[in-house]
């Protein structure tokens, strides 16, 4: 499977052409390029939005537009409108601000058919509780059919990244499930925050196509740094 970086501006690319995108990752806005995807071309949305806390990492590091919801809304509607009918979407999210979320999906019509926890065996930080999990709600476009096979809705978390790569870095071991199981191989699978690439590692070694969006130049350029060397 060949891996390319889309030029930033996105001149080299045609509306309407979904294979312009197909295995590629854009640095840009999530939404300005979303916009340029096809509607209904996308089998699964697997994505780690910011989590809107204004999170910072012990080394210092901050994730872009964590500090607002401006974005919110119009990802997801562009998220659902590229999404095919009875396709499915996931999304990490943050759950100081579920309300948020909750209400963007709704407003773009996506349903909530199921919620994910992931359990670590470590604490990402303590306060009034000791925080040893992440999680994620299944979104569903239309009446999808049921998946073949089904994953519990708890799953460990295998190993911590380091977050070497990015600040809240995700094992691809957790994602690799979840790609499996909504998805089939050929599909693509869209992660418009696509941070250092975990999703697209996880749709690349699962046999699926990918369309990878970063609007931090940063970590758009260690995502393409990695899926390059999976060629």
């Amino acid at each position: 499977m060949q891996t390319t970086a889309a030029r930033p501006d996105m001149e080299n690319t045609r509306p309407g052409h979904q294979a312009d995108f197909r295995n590629t990752i854009v640095h840009g806005d999530c939404i300005d390029v979303m916009r340029r995807l096809p509607e209904r071309s996308i089998e699964l949305v697997l994505t780690d939005p910011p989590y809107i806390c204004r999170y910072r990492a012990r080394d210092g590091r901050t994730v872009t537009n964590d500090d607002n919801d401006r974005w919110l809304r119009p990802a997801f509607s562009e998220v659902s409108r590229v999404l095919k009918d009875g396709g499915f979407a996931i999304s990490f999210y943050g759950w100081t601000a579920a309300d948020k979320f909750i209400s963007a999906w709704r407003s773009a019509g996506l349903r909530m058919v199921g919620h994910i926890v992931f359990r670590k065996h470590y604490a990402s930080s303590q306060r009034f509780l000791r925080y040893t999990h992440e999680q994620a709600y299944l979104l569903a476009k239309g009446r999808p059919v049921l998946p073949e096979t089904t994953i519990p809705d708890v799953i460990d978390w295998p190993r911590y990244t380091g977050n070497r790569l990015h600040p809240t870095e995700k094992p691809v071991e957790i994602l690799r499930p979840l790609v499996e199981t909504f998805s089939r191989p050929g599909d693509v699978i869209l992660d418009p925050f696509c941070g250092s690439g975990s999703t697209l590692a996880a749709a690349h070694h699962s046999g699926r196509d990918f369309v990878g969006i970063e609007l931090d130049r940063c970590h758009y350029r260690t995502a393409c740094m990695r899926l390059g060397m999976m060629r």
